[in-house]
């Protein structure tokens, strides 16, 4: 499969006090379309700071980032925006959402603010609809965001995410804030959009997120340490599958 993200000695550095605190170190790893990765590691590691660097949210400090055959290094925060827009979906542990519009009118938002998008207004309605019944939150449409759960609130920040067709869809801790049910009923989503094709990429630190992953990133002091990659053979048994990821895990010292 062709890569869809190559990223080359990315390093980050923050100046602070008059001390340098470097917190990617020429991190280099390839993303093909439709993997699966999570980017795992101890707090301060850096994996946030990598999510954004790579996904054009923060810039960094040197190295390149080749995103669909563009380097988004060398873009301008326009440029970003725009891409941002229509070539990526976001999806955060805080559920990010505009409090004065009902929970269908915040996932069209982006599709209405897109220029790429060449849907009409009710057709885009029609395509935030369609998304809400696939996440099992159509009966939410037209509710303001205080009067959902955590897990459907969440549900329908990955609709938003996908209302204009991502290239990559990226996740930093998209669990995080939820109980173990709303877990799973989350996941289990992102799997779905996974096996019909999305590409996605998380920061998290949940073993039992990590293990429905295709690929592992593993990150200490700005590296990455160390890669896993979930066993292709079905045959394998779910127990054994976990239990090959947290002895790997615990090599390195999770």
């Amino acid at each position: 499969m062709a890569a869809v993200l190559e990223v080359k000695d990315i390093c980050k550095t923050y100046v602070l006090n008059k001390r340098q605190n470097n917190v990617l170190r020429n991190v280099n790893f390839n993303v093909d379309e439709g993997e699966m990765i999570a980017i795992m590691g101890p707090s301060g590691s850096g994996k946030s700071t990598l999510l954004y660097s790579i996904s054009g949210m923060d810039s960094a400090t040197s190295g390149q980032v080749m995103f669909d055959g563009q380097d988004i290094t060398k873009m301008s925060n326009r440029e970003l925006a725009l891409l941002r827009l229509d070539g990526m979906g976001f999806i955060f542990q805080q559920m990010y959402m505009m409090k004065n519009l009902t929970i269908l009118d915040n996932i069209v938002l982006p599709a209405m603010q897109s220029k790429k998008n060449k849907l009409a207004k009710k057709d885009k309605i029609k395509c935030g609809e369609s998304l809400m019944r696939k996440l099992g939150i159509i009966d939410i449409a037209d509710n303001d965001i205080n009067e959902v759960s955590g897990g459907q609130l969440q549900r329908a920040c990955i609709c938003r995410s996908m209302i204009n067709n991502p290239k990559v869809l990226f996740a930093d801790e998209p669990t995080g804030a939820l109980n173990r049910n709303s877990s799973n009923e989350v996941m289990d989503e992102l799997v779905k959009l996974n096996k019909e094709g999305t590409t996605i990429i998380m920061v998290t630190h949940d073993a039992k997120v990590v293990a429905r992953c295709s690929r592992v990133l593993y990150i200490v002091d700005g590296n990455i340490k160390g890669e896993y990659k979930s066993p292709s053979d079905e045959k394998i048994s779910e127990k054994e599958r976990d239990r090959r990821l947290n002895d790997w895990l615990m090599e390195l010292g999770w």
